[in-house]
């Protein structure tokens, strides 16, 4: 029932807006997005598959059930945190969009709403009718929020942001019914669509080969979703172009969208693929890491600095989910957690400067120390967590990704095809990362005072950051602090679903590890071999 609540709450609210006056629609949405929070915490107070790896909040819905479709939900610990950080999300980007956002109010919230349904439906979904119907759904509302509510360049932003998604995503759906039709010859002509069901089919009935042509179409879709480098052209026009509160659900959960499937998808379905494409899929994110974060190192526009920024770090997650092993799992989805947080704080702080002087350009407006103190103290702060300070959250899942990337071969505590070298290559965009943010810090919060000519106060907002404005910072300022010091909240209940998702390769690594002597058992499942 939990499940069902957290996915139609937000559709209720947006028939809500649709039948109340304009002047009531923002104040509707933020209570939506309040209950649907509440609900998403006490589902997450009442589950029990923390640390054990075992599903709940579990529903169906038979729909079709006599071929196949049966609409079916539920969560497990990674997908139950990923709903956390999403409806945590939602009533902050909607409180922080009160002053920015002033024409097509029903339009706007409603498509906020909208858009939350469907990222929750993501990660509740059990089948994958349901999840690709969510999946392609979220493109619709983020789609008319740049379109309608970005900046000048919008049309161009929303048009390629739809190309590139939509295309992908019709790759990766032509493998979803790929594998339902070969997972159906094999059952005397039943098809299914269960995502438990097709994943075992996929790991023990799909050869080498086959393994490989879906891991292909599965890393199109979910890939230019990161984005892995070289789809990743979209997301800094969407994010530079976006509304504020587009750009922090784009950063926050949209590209989590993908990260996850790669987790839920691709890595428990195309094992042996896996272990033999993971060298280059490594090598793909640590081009993005050093590439996109060269190109922030020479960014003039903020917002643009911090969307390549994500681009960069992103890709550290994905070395940690293809290390192969618990330590870079965990660290991969606590790095969701922790980008979500950090990152989306920075767009909040970028989209309040923009509200005051109307430029991103760090050429024309900077030294806000001394005019916005308090704008100031969160800037540098959620620079700090991003950059990876110890302490703050960002240190613990990129340091996670790291090692077990380092760890991840012949000569490491765990079994892989990765290794040291792509560990100390990527960790060159750590360094690159210190310097494009810090940087950034010294232009915008330091040195002497700059105002573009054009800027001009018209009263409506405080000189410095308003109680509004603060209340949204402060949440995700308290996380960053709280994942920084107990990251085992999320390690540890995480533990038991990592544990399952590596147990397919066991064998793989057995046999790859056969004249060494050594085993793998223990190494899979949290310790050392």
């Amino acid at each position: 029932m939990m499940s069902w609540l957290l996915i139609l709450l937000p559709l209720a609210g947006v028939l809500a807006i649709i039948v109340s006056p304009a002047r009531m629609a923002k104040m509707l949405a933020l209570l939506t997005s309040l209950v649907v929070f509440g609900v998403s915490i006490a589902a997450a107070v009442g589950f029990d598959g923390w640390g054990k790896g075992t599903w709940g909040l579990e529903g169906a819905f038979n729909w079709l059930s006599r071929y196949g479709i049966e609409i079916q939900v539920g969560a497990d610990s990674v997908s139950l945190i990923l709903v956390l950080l999403t409806t945590l999300l939602l009533p902050l980007a909607v409180l922080g969009s009160f002053t920015s956002v002033r024409d097509r109010l029903r339009e706007y919230y409603g498509w906020l709403l909208g858009l939350e349904a469907a990222m929750i439906g993501v990660f509740l979904a059990r089948d994958l009718i349901f999840f690709y119907v969510c999946f392609e759904f979220t493109l619709v509302p983020m789609f008319f929020l740049i379109a309608i509510y970005g900046s000048t360049n919008r049309a161009r932003a929303s048009m390629k942001f739809l190309i590139y998604t939509f295309t992908g995503s019709l790759i990766t759906l032509a493998a979803f019914l790929w594998l339902a039709w070969s997972a159906s010859q094999a059952a005397d002509g039943q098809w299914t669509f269960s995502i438990a069901a097709l994943t075992h089919h996929a790991t023990t009935s799909l050869a080498g080969s086959e393994q490989a042509w879906l891991l292909l179409a599965l890393l199109i879709g979910f890939g230019v979703k990161v984005p892995i480098f070289p789809v990743h052209t979209w997301l800094p026009l969407a994010h530079t172009e976006a509304p504020t509160a587009g750009s922090v659900i784009l950063a926050g959960v949209l590209l989590k969208l993908g990260t996850y499937g790669l987790y839920r998808f691709m890595l428990p379905m195309c094992p042996e693929a896996v272990v033999a494409w993971a060298p280059v899929i490594a090598i793909l994110a640590i081009i993005g890491i050093l590439y996109a974060a060269l190109i922030c190192w020479v960014q003039t526009d903020v917002k643009k600095l911090v969307a390549y920024s994500s681009v960069s770090h992103l890709g550290f997650c994905i070395l940690g989910l293809f290390a192969l092993n618990p330590m870079g799992l965990e660290g991969a989805i606590l790095y969701m957690v922790n980008h979500g947080l950090s990152t989306g704080a920075l767009f909040f702080l970028i989209g309040m400067m923009y509200e005051r002087f109307h430029t991103r350009d760090m050429r024309e407006v900077g030294g806000l120390a001394g005019r916005m103190p308090v704008w100031a103290f969160f800037m540098v702060f959620f620079v700090l967590a991003s950059v990876g300070l110890p302490g703050l959250n960002g240190f613990v899942s990129e340091f996670l990704c790291l090692i077990a990337t380092f760890s991840a071969g012949d000569m490491g505590a765990y079994p892989g095809v990765l290794g040291p070298w792509y560990a100390a290559i990527a960790a060159l965009g750590m360094i690159f990362a210190a310097m494009y943010l810090l940087i950034m810090v010294g232009k915008m919060v330091f040195g002497p005072e700059r105002l573009p000519a054009g800027s001009h106060d018209d009263g409506t907002l405080p000189r410095d950051l308003g109680a509004r404005e603060i209340t949204v910072l402060v949440p995700l300022a308290v996380l960053c602090i709280v994942l920084g010091v107990q990251p085992w909240l999320v390690i540890d209940g995480t533990s038991a679903a990592v544990a399952d998702t590596l147990a397919v390769y066991q064998p793989i690594f057995e046999q790859l590890t056969q004249q060494t002597g050594a085993s793998v058992t223990n190494a899979l499942v949290g310790g050392t071999p």
